[in-house]
């Protein structure tokens, strides 16, 4: 801390000297002079950084369509922006993060193909737009570091709980069982206002016994019209649809865990015993894929085993597992996939995308118990056998996933507001605003 502080007594000697050097000069000359924004720990933002800031967020603005801010509004925001990211960059700087010009090299490419163009089509409308290429990349450099730092000090560091993921389920409306509307039918049993205990208790012992008829296949129409105290009994308690907003307080605590063709256990109400049906729903939208049991036997190249080599020995294993010999043992012994391997080369239920393209484009392909013949991945050389396949409701998994999704980016904006605070108040900040 003592030399940090030396430090800054030096750089503010420096800057002192550099004003008193300045206020020599004629006019002239200090006009051309680029003059100091803000005093960022041992570095410093210049005016003339903050007025292209300026510009390009300005710009950006007008391109949505949006009004400008003040311009003492605009500057100070952005002068804010400008500190932040310069306290990223000097932490990510003491803590060795640098970015490759490989890694640099592929986000580039990736943002072409994303937009179906050339690397060097991309290069050509951005500066026919007024953007060089280098600043681009400079720009591009600057972002990923910042994303490397976020994901390090702060995105690594959340932990999602089993509480705060179904309060997200709930709250978004999107459980498994969350539905646009809802069709109920309803019987009541009437109870009089101050009805003795027996009497409740008779009323009870009938509504089971209903609930027991329809069960067993009574007609919910019929007994409704026969039996039923509420104001739909001739419409065979048909309540109708409703949206899950609108269905009465009474329903809702039973509805959420009944599924079509449900019939409720008795409601108690002032009014009396009430039954309800889930005659029909509407908006669910299941998600079933096709899953694909597989098991496979890999043998890895290296500076010793050649693709040559790795190929032949897999054409070797697919003839003796052709000729009966059991493609479980001979994963145990020869696949260099660890994980599987001491399963019999088992992977279990394979969902789309879970595997490379081209083992999941060898796998699709196999009739059930065939066996591939040896293919290349970036893994190595692979035999892999189909088991079985199966169409999946995957719905409940992706709900939980994007739960989970949902969840981490709320925490994470709030984490790395909190951390971004933090780390401008330990920091040495001195505006030189006008």
């Amino acid at each position: 801390m003592r030399e940090e502080n030396q430090h800054r007594r030096l750089l503010q000697a420096l800057l002192l000297g550099c004003s008193l050097l300045f206020s020599t000069l004629p006019s002239w000359a200090i006009t051309n002079l680029d003059r100091i924004a803000a005093i960022v720990n041992d570095d410093v933002i210049t005016n003339n950084e903050l007025k292209d800031e300026m510009a390009r967020i300005a710009l950006q603005i007008q391109s949505r369509g949006q009004q400008l801010p003040p311009h003492a509004t605009l500057r100070k925001q952005v002068m804010e922006r400008l500190i932040l990211t310069r306290l990223q960059l000097q932490k990510a700087k003491e803590s060795g993060i640098s970015i490759s010009e490989s890694t640099l090299a592929n986000t580039i490419n990736n943002i072409a193909q994303q937009n179906n163009i050339t690397t060097q089509q991309l290069r050509e409308t951005l500066e026919r737009d007024g953007v060089s290429f280098q600043a681009f990349r400079d720009d591009l450099r600057q972002q990923i570091t910042l994303r490397h730092l976020q994901q390090r000090d702060v995105i690594n560091r959340i932990f999602v709980t089993e509480q705060e993921l179904q309060r997200e389920i709930k709250l978004s409306g999107k459980g498994s069982d969350s539905r646009q509307e809802v069709q109920i039918q309803h019987i009541l049993l009437g109870i009089k206002e101050g009805a003795s205990e027996e009497t409740i208790a008779a009323t009870r012992a009938n509504a089971e016994q209903l609930i027991d008829q329809l069960k067993a296949g009574g007609d919910f129409t019929n007994l409704a019209i026969q039996y039923s105290d509420g104001r739909r009994a001739l419409e065979g308690g048909d309540l109708g649809w409703y949206n899950p907003s609108q269905v009465p307080t009474l329903f809702v605590d039973a509805l959420s865990n009944m599924k079509k063709g449900d019939i409720s256990s008795p409601i108690r109400s002032a009014s009396g015993f009430h039954i309800i049906k889930l005659v029909d729903e509407k908006g669910i939208n299941r998600l079933v894929i096709t899953q694909s049991k597989a098991r496979h036997i890999l043998i890895s190249t290296n500076e010793v085993v050649s693709d040559h080599d790795a190929r032949t020995r897999l054409e070797q294993l697919r003839e003796r597992i052709i000729d009966g010999d059991d493609f479980g043992a001979l994963a145990q012994s020869h696949s260099d996939d660890t994980g599987s391997a001491i399963s019999g080369g088992d992977l279990g239920w394979v969902s789309p995308g879970a595997m490379v393209p081209i083992f999941e484009q060898q796998m699709d392909e196999l009739a059930l118990q065939e066996v591939s013949q040896p293919f290349r991945t970036q893994f190595g050389w692979h035999i892999v056998q189909l088991l079985d396949r199966r169409d999946y409701d995957s719905t409940e998994e992706v709900l939980q996933n994007n739960a989970l999704i949902a969840v981490r980016r709320k925490k994470a904006d709030e984490a790395t507001d909190l951390w971004l605070r933090r780390l401008r108040d330990e920091a040495y900040i001195d505006l030189r605003l006008e």
